[in-house]
């Protein structure tokens, strides 16, 4: 089964950390970007940061440059991301997503077209 599972989500006080896993079985990822996504109830859903096949480019959404980090080890074939000084607005439910390097244009594209997810992971940030 080809699938994502994601987890280290919580509650966490605003300024505090988190850092997300996200798990691939039944394939590896030494050829797929991975995205992490967001939403929040009557939001729309926002790409958060990608990182490269390789792990050499990353891309982070404004609201979260210089908070969050994006990292990924293919050999345990897991994707991170580690989340610093944590805001309310970041309350949301993450996602790790996946699309192959090849149907993408650019080697870390937030816009691409991702068809790998998984189930989600709930972060609260609150006091």
């Amino acid at each position: 089964q080809l699938q994502f599972v994601e987890s280290g989500g919580g509650l966490v006080q605003p300024g505090g950390s988190l850092r997300l896993s996200c798990a691939a079985s039944g394939f590896t990822l030494n050829n797929i970007i991975i995205g992490w996504f967001r939403q929040a109830p009557g939001k729309e859903r926002e790409g958060v940061s990608c990182i490269s096949v390789s792990g050499g480019n990353t891309n982070y959404a404004d609201s979260v440059k210089g908070r969050f980090t994006i990292s990924r080890d293919n050999a345990k074939n897991t994707v991170y991301l580690q989340m610093n000084s944590l805001k309310p607005e970041d309350t949301a439910v993450y996602y790790c997503a996946g699309v192959l390097r090849m149907f993408a244009r650019s080697k870390c594209d937030l816009n691409a077209e991702y068809n790998y997810w998984g189930q989600g992971t709930q972060v609260t940030v609150s006091s």
